[in-house]
């Protein structure tokens, strides 16, 4: 059987969902033409009626879908998606610059983002990011391949985040996730070279000389450097 594509997973959902369907969306490193080779497809798939009968008929489908190593498709019914903007400002702001419809209409044309809404859940990302990103170290018992595994599955999400503050900063990012790294250092002061470090393990290429634990404590310093900054320019903005 050929590997699925985000066209043919749209064919399938279009036979699937019929009418219910109404608009599938490419997002993520696809779209932005910013793929490396351990990269997924994620696609947005938005339904008139979203229920557990609705799901039950997608399961099949979908676990061909993960099989091939992506994630499930992020589903939303459309009132739903239309009322959250505040809540998903984040990853709404970012796939609102980059994505690609595959089926139906824009599910994100005129649709605003809040300033505010986006300081707001930009710190609790990042803080929650920090968090998790300790507390996996905490049981990897320093081993060079699980670190190494950690670093590159956290880099792509920190990136997004680090593309959220260069739009609190009155800036538009590059659609391409390591290009944000020099237009971020224009408002922080950072250790940007250890993202490219990682980015390069992500694609498989060597360490630069650098141990696993050498390269985590730089980039642990890094993004706390970072989250710290934005932590403290919020305070004064919302003041």
């Amino acid at each position: 059987m050929a590997k699925m594509t985000p066209e043919t997973l749209t064919e399938e959902l279009k036979k699937l969902c019929g009418d219910n369907l109404c608009s599938v969306v490419l997002y993520g490193s696809s779209a932005a033409g910013d793929s490396v080779k351990t990269s997924d497809y994620n696609v947005l798939a938005v339904m008139n009626r979203l229920d557990a009968e609705v799901l039950l008929s997608l399961t099949g489908l979908c676990s061909r879908w993960d099989k091939e190593g992506n994630p499930a498709p992020l589903l939303f019914a459309r009132d739903t998606l239309l009322r959250s903007a505040d809540v998903f400002p984040v990853e709404f702001s970012d796939i609102m610059q980059t994505h690609k419809v595959l089926y139906g209409e824009n599910p994100f044309a005129g649709m605003k983002i809040e300033p505010a809404n986006l300081r707001l859940e930009l710190e609790h990302e990042l803080k929650s990011k920090l968090i998790l990103l300790r507390g996996r170290f905490l049981v990897t018992k320093g081993s060079a391949k699980e670190v190494d595994s950690l670093l590159t599955s956290s880099l792509s999400a920190l990136l997004t985040l680090f593309k959220a503050i260069v739009r609190l900063y009155g800036e538009t990012p590059p659609a391409k996730k390591m290009e944000v790294l020099p237009l971020l250092l224009k408002h922080i002061k950072f250790d940007e070279e250890i993202f490219s470090v990682v980015w390069d393990l992500k694609q498989g290429k060597k360490r630069a000389g650098l141990t696993s634990q050498q390269i985590f404590s730089r980039y642990l310093a890094a993004a706390q450097s970072v989250t710290e900054s934005v932590d403290l320019w919020l305070q004064k903005a919302g003041k």
